[in-house]
């Protein structure tokens, strides 16, 4: 199991410490725009979900992990009246597991395992083409996804507080203790 707190040290380097109040700028980790899956209209992530603590993971539909979802889709159901929500960003970038068009990516997790948690459009999250969400979320946590469903906890200020590797599960003790200790 990979897991990778970042330490206070590492979020003040990173100028990610100060809590963000009423009337200042977005965090960091927040500060983009995505587009929802199959939506037309890109919506601003510090506008959806500044004041919640935050799961961010990438996805697939045909991967070892995919099964993930189930769990995921679990989290959210349990904790998202208390604040947490899960941002599902579908990705292609390991071994072309998430090969389908949107349409195909949101009936399969809707129909299969009943998602609800939000998804957004596909996402490369490796190399160069990295997109900036991602770029942001790599410098901050400096810890790369190795693999489809690598997780990303942001506190309820924005701040990228751990990184877990894809072979933790959603129901894992180090990851529930994780998001309990944010809500």
């Amino acid at each position: 199991m990979k897991f990778t707190l970042i330490t206070a040290a590492c979020l003040s380097l990173a100028v990610l410490s100060t809590p963000v109040k009423a009337g200042e700028d977005c965090p960091a980790a927040l500060d983009f725009e995505k587009r929802p899956l199959l939506g037309d209209n890109p919506v601003r992530l510090c506008e959806e979900f500044t004041g919640k603590v935050v799961l961010i993971v990438n996805t697939a539909s045909k991967c070892a992990y995919t099964p993930q979802y189930e769990g995921l889709e679990a989290l959210y159901r349990t904790y998202r009246e208390r604040g947490l929500v899960v941002a599902g960003f579908p990705s292609n970038d390991f071994g072309g597991q998430e090969p389908g068009t949107e349409k195909q990516i949101r009936e399969f997790c809707r129909l299969t395992y009943s998602v609800q948690f939000p998804m957004f459009a596909k996402t490369r999250v490796l190399g160069p083409q990295a997109d900036p969400l991602y770029k942001h979320l790599v410098q901050v946590s400096g810890d790369q996804p190795r693999w489809n469903f690598h997780k990303y906890l942001l506190d309820r200020q924005g701040r990228v507080i751990a990184s877990f590797g894809s072979s933790t599960r959603p129901d894992d003790s180090a990851l529930i203790e994780a998001i309990e200790s944010l809500l």
